[in-house]
């Protein structure tokens, strides 16, 4: 039987990506990959087009209709979601701890073609659903024949 023995990298004074892998290779992955340091500060967002308005779909679990606040000044639409603390009982004993729940804010520039005074939102689920009505103009036309005089 054959033992390989391997030296210990050495502390690199190395920046940015390379140190990263260097971090992994001397803390192993289990501890580098640290859930802390994956929680998100914004929520993704979908963007649809439909004929009739634009939709922002937010992942948002585990707020409430009152957490959000949406406004819209000029062209910018600000999205932004506050949840405060959220006491936890102390009886609990986590092995690992994973769900994070972060305020967040999130500005769009909204299009000439949304009618601004229109604009809704829902929240179902989970997922806060911004409908950013089309202006008439702004609307797919169906297709119309032009007489020939």
């Amino acid at each position: 039987m054959t033992f390989v023995s391997c030296k210990q990298p050495r502390q690199s004074k190395k920046t940015g990506f390379n140190s990263i892998f260097d971090e992994i290779l001397q803390t192993g992955f289990q501890e580098f990959v640290n859930p802390k340091a994956f929680t998100a500060t914004t929520p993704r967002v979908n963007i649809v087009e439909t004929k009739e308005a634009h939709l922002l779909e937010f992942a948002v679990p585990g707020f409430e209709k009152n957490n959000f606040s949406i406004n819209v000044e000029g062209d910018q639409l600000t999205v932004s979601g506050e949840l405060g603390e959220k006491e936890e009982s102390e009886d609990k004993n986590y092995t690992r701890k994973e769900f994070s729940y972060t305020n967040f804010k999130r500005p769009f520039t909204l299009p000439q073609t949304v009618e601004k005074d229109s604009i809704k939102a829902k929240y179902e689920n989970g997922i806060l659903t911004v409908i950013l009505p089309k202006k008439e103009e702004a609307k797919e036309q169906p297709p119309r024949k032009v007489a020939i005089s």
